[in-house]
């Protein structure tokens, strides 16, 4: 069992490196925007290069590992992900910088797909919901660290030199993985997988209206902690509440920090209440309710805005438990495919919305510029930021349709 945690901590440390990376934009998303002259829907298309890649990339990840295990794929995936962050890092052009991310989102699309499978192939089924919270609550410090240690750190060396380093760890993280990590506990070598029915599993996954509510609702969940703390969040924390850009990434950091201390929690609770469906409803809509207080009720927010921003992210990680529901909707040769085929629409609304509030933005532009970057005006963030509530409006909607799966959890469990 020691061994099989070492493996998992190499798979986590995978997440918390993506994470790192992922809401990185939102700390730099001045010094880019001056770098290059950025309009706001130019630094949302930025942003979401990665997740254009993310998206292409899940399903054929998924795929990969169910057909070669983790070990080989995940390791080329590390390497992919660092060699797209030294890119970025020496990026003297907005087209060089839009490869860097999109070969960074390449490399990262693997992550979360890796981590399942290892946690399915390396621990018992009662273990699983435990044992993703873990994962996320690892993934998230590091988009904790990609805040307010990352913004300090950039005021101290430089945003390039920043990303040179996040790079260079992430080499070192692909010599340790392949160097520990195994596919399975049983064999000392990487056995010769099976060769999948790629598209009869693609069918399966398809045809199931399970998938699809899960998906659709994974999508509408997560857009809004991608974008508000991924991207807009600095920003909008200073124009609202007067903070300084490192106060305002520390309050951004909140978010995810809450969102790693609620991802355990949760897989808890919905064990004792064996029922996700019901704790993601809640959590789903406690989370809607903070970010709205937030984003539109600054007098009353101001006083309590720490733990307001800590709620949001504590709350919304109870999204995390439809990992589960998909896990359990199909065998166990469809883990990573499935969990992929999700994945796939946090992914897809992560690319869409990036681009959209920065667009709305643009549209309610007062034409204010502060030292060569543009700055938006409280409505304009109002406007473009409503959005995000009604993704949460249609996250809820879409939980409807989904079937609890925790009776054949239970089932297994006895």
């Amino acid at each position: 069992m020691f061994r099989a945690w070492i493996v998992w901590a190499l798979g986590a440390l995978f997440m918390c490196y993506k994470n790192a990376i992922e809401v990185s934009p939102s700390v730099m998303a001045s010094c880019l925007m001056k770098e290059f002259g950025l309009t706001g829907t130019q630094m949302g298309h930025l942003a979401a290069c990665y997740f254009y890649a993310y998206l292409i990339f899940q399903i054929p990840a998924g795929l990969l590992i169910d057909r070669w295990g983790p070990r080989r794929v995940t390791t080329i995936a590390m390497i992919t992900c660092a060699m797209g962050t030294l890119l970025f890092s020496f990026s003297d052009s907005l087209l060089m910088a839009y490869a860097g991310r999109f070969l960074t989102g390449i490399g990262a699309s693997f992550a979360a797909i890796n981590c399942l499978k290892l946690i399915a192939n390396w621990f018992p089924g009662r273990m699983f919901a435990l044992m993703v919270g873990l994962m996320m609550t690892i993934g998230m410090l590091g988009a904790v660290g990609g805040q307010a240690p990352l913004s300090t750190f950039i005021v101290s060396v430089g945003w390039r030199e920043s990303l040179y380093i996040l790079a260079l760890g992430g080499f070192i993280l692909a010599i340790l993985f392949f160097a520990v990590v195994r596919n399975h506990p049983q064999s000392k070598e990487d056995p010769i997988y099976t060769k999948p029915k790629v598209f009869q599993n693609l069918k399966k996954i398809l045809s199931s209206p399970q998938a699809w509510a899960l998906s659709l609702y994974s999508g509408f969940a997560f857009a809004p902690v991608s974008a508000f703390g991924g991207l807009w969040g600095v920003p909008f924390l200073g124009q609202a509440y007067g903070l300084s850009p490192a106060a305002a990434a520390q309050g951004s950091s909140l978010i995810f920090l809450g969102f790693a201390a609620g991802a355990p929690f949760f897989g808890w609770l919905s064990d004792r209440m064996r029922s996700c469906k019901t704790v993601m409803f809640w959590g789903t809509l406690l989370a809607a309710l903070s970010l709205v207080l937030v984003l539109y009720f600054p007098q009353i927010a101001a006083p309590i805005l720490s733990p307001t921003l800590f709620l949001f992210g504590f709350a919304i990680s109870a999204f995390l438990l439809c990992f589960t529901m998909i896990k359990e909707s199909f065998s166990a040769a469809l883990a990573a495919t499935s969990v992929a085929f999700m994945n796939a629409f946090d992914a897809l609304f992560g690319a869409f919305s990036d681009p959209l509030t920065g667009k709305v933005l643009d549209l309610w532009w007062t034409g204010d510029v502060v030292d060569g970057v543009r700055t938006f005006s409280l409505n304009a963030y109002h406007y473009a930021l409503l959005i995000l509530v009604i993704y949460f409006v249609f996250s809820l909607f879409s939980l409807r349709a989904v079937r609890e799966t925790t009776p054949k959890l239970a089932s297994s469990r006895s």
